[in-house]
């Protein structure tokens, strides 16, 4: 049986090494630990601080959880992250990632998630790339997997449609350099 998330939103995190000398918050449901004092936990909330990168984030998982490569929902939300880092990509377990409000201006940002085979559930809304034309066609396209895109759900005729707009766009963009 694991337990609830392990809850490191709005602590004032900077840097994710920093969340190391942080203590969880406490929830309604106790946190269960195993006898290293590593916590059972298959969630994580980095939700409402100010992080930027991700640097140390494997080591911080490490530091936090039993099994960190259980992880399966992590809460990056409402932080200042501009990139989608390689250590994202390294969380092949990971299921729900909640990104909602950080500082992605680039669509190719999320085409590195495509990577995470179990990814089924996304938010996004909140970055710069929501003012994109086709937003959340590309995510969609992006992610196979997904089910559930900013808390709604992916039902099978947008990601056809998804897949027709990925086509147009890459002829529009074969036809441009071939003009050129």
């Amino acid at each position: 049986m694991y337990s609830p998330p392990v809850d490191l939103s709005f602590k004032n995190i900077i840097n994710v090494s920093e969340s190391l000398s942080v203590v969880p918050r406490a929830g309604l449901r106790p946190l269960k630990t195993n006898s290293e004092g590593k916590h059972l936990s298959r969630s994580l909330r980095l939700n409402n601080n100010y992080i930027t990168e991700l640097d140390g984030l494997q080591f911080m998982l490490s530091h936090f959880l039993a099994q960190p490569s259980n992880l399966g929902w992590l809460d990056l939300s409402f932080n200042k992250i501009k990139l989608v880092e390689p250590v994202l990509c390294e969380l092949r377990g990971l299921r729900v990632l909640y990104f909602h409000a950080n500082s992605i201006w680039n669509l190719s940002e999320v085409d590195k998630l495509g990577e995470l085979p179990h990814l089924h559930t996304i938010t996004l809304h909140g970055n710069g790339i929501e003012q994109h034309k086709g937003y959340r066609k590309h995510v969609i396209f992006a992610l196979p997997h997904l089910k559930t895109m900013d808390f709604s759900g992916v039902t099978r005729e947008e990601r056809a449609l998804a897949n027709v707009w990925h086509q147009c766009m890459k002829r529009r963009k074969d036809t441009k350099e071939n003009l050129q």
